[in-house]
């Protein structure tokens, strides 16, 4: 009867059964086995809820990145960073990695990055000279690049489920990020020199007054950084802050968010924030029958007798990742696989925070990884592009990420070394 009801619901899985239901199910059909009452399910997702401090900064940190999106922030920041880094062969190609990773931080979503910021900066690399599969394969990988960065809403989440502190994963995804971006950097320039790029002359009215532009947004990272490294708030007032700031700048400096609008806006950054809630408690409740079951030590004992080396673990665990980040949404994969894993690495003495990193950079490149990469199908949508073509175009910028992930991996220091020489809790 077990092996029928899983066998139900993975074809369930298959035909498009949305995942909450899917990870419910799998749920309930593990608490009739072990013979506890559904009514644990229940309880023991409201409590997990009701004791968690931070969740409710999973919409406020939401809301303020739909507004930015929305607003006309985006050209803003662009004009900026081609001011600042148009000068170099291969500029606005960073100018449109540091831009992409700018919105995906505040968003967590690179979906709407891609549809915000694509057709802005899609044209101006065509029109610049840059090869179009070039141009193709940097808006679709950039799209995720972000998610390293703070406040990104990944970092929160895998904070709350992994049960480690938000602040040190913060500043762990630093290094890790700007790394990821120089990599990718490096490559543009490469690119600029060899089609002849068009350059921008160094101007300094230019950039005083893009600056000036932009200066409410450029703001943000700098209250963020100040604020919770500072010790001055805590993350959710943090996130309560944020909200206002953004609603003050985008509503009432720069007028380019009506009162009316704000309802639709609160619509659809709800929508993204009440299916990760849903995902969660359904994922909660398959986790604690898991721990109950003693699933992962299960896991553990084999995976013992086969792999005995950290080294060869993480060579194992970065294969698996991708291929989750692949063919899983990010919220659904650090739901489901982080209670998974933790308990896992933390035996082969891998460090949480690193961990967290780890999989946020696997998670990142998954969303570009053929043949089922999201980015992929949202680029092919939004550049009215077949999906093969975005294969193809995204494969050099795939293997610069993943040697960024390799660096990662087996240099624990690029993610610890903030935390440690400055002692962040």
């Amino acid at each position: 009867m077990i092996a029928l009801l899983v066998g139900i619901i993975s074809v369930m899985a298959l035909l498009g059964a949305p995942v909450f239901v899917v990870i419910a199910a799998f749920a309930m059909v593990g608490f009739h086995y072990a013979d506890i009452p559904f009514a644990a399910l229940v309880v023991d997702t409201y409590n997990k809820f009701a004791s968690n401090p931070v969740l409710y900064t999973i919409p406020l940190f939401t809301f303020a990145g739909f507004i930015l999106a929305e607003s006309r922030a985006s050209l803003r920041i662009v004009n900026f960073s081609r001011a600042i880094l148009g000068w170099l062969p291969g500029g606005f190609a960073i100018v449109a990695l540091a831009a992409c990773a700018f919105f995906t931080a505040f968003t967590g979503a690179s979906g709407v990055t891609i549809i915000a910021l694509g057709g802005l900066l899609y044209p101006a690399l065509i029109k610049e000279k840059y090869p179009e599969r070039f141009s193709l394969g940097l808006i679709t990988t950039s799209g995720s690049l972000g998610l390293l960065f703070p406040p990104s809403l990944p970092i929160i989440i895998f904070g709350v489920v992994g049960e480690t502190s938000i602040n040190q994963l913060f500043a762990a995804g630093l290094i890790p990020g700007v790394l990821l971006i120089v990599l990718l950097g490096m490559y543009s320039t490469f690119v600029g020199f060899r089609s002849e790029v068009v350059r921008e002359k160094v101007s300094m009215p230019q950039i005083i007054r893009t600056t000036w532009e932009a200066k409410w947004e450029l703001i943000i990272p700098v209250i963020v950084a100040v604020g919770i490294y500072g010790g001055f708030v805590t993350l959710g007032e943090m996130a309560t802050l944020i909200v206002i700031y953004s609603l003050i700048v985008e509503v009432l400096i720069h007028r380019e968010i009506k009162i009316r609008h704000l309802p639709a806006i609160t619509n659809q950054s709800m929508v993204l924030v009440g299916g990760i809630l849903i995902i969660l408690g359904a994922a909660l409740a398959l986790t604690n029958y898991m721990i109950d079951a003693q699933v992962p030590m299960k896991i553990l004992e084999a995976m013992q007798t086969v792999i005995t080396s950290k080294w060869l673990f993480l060579i194992g665990l970065n294969v698996f990742l991708l291929i989750v980040g692949c063919v899983m949404d990010i919220y659904s994969a650090l739901l489901v696989v982080v209670p998974l894993i933790m308990p896992i690495a933390l035996s082969y003495g891998i460090d949480p925070v690193h961990l967290g990193i780890i999989f946020l950079t696997n998670m990142e490149i998954g969303y570009s990884t053929p043949p089922v990469g999201m980015n992929l199908f949202i680029s092919s949508f939004r550049f009215n592009k077949s999906v093969p073509a975005l294969y193809r175009a995204a494969v050099p910028f795939l293997i610069i990420l993943l040697i960024g992930l390799m660096l990662i991996t087996y240099i624990p220091d690029l993610s610890l070394w903030l935390i440690t020489h400055f002692g962040i809790r």
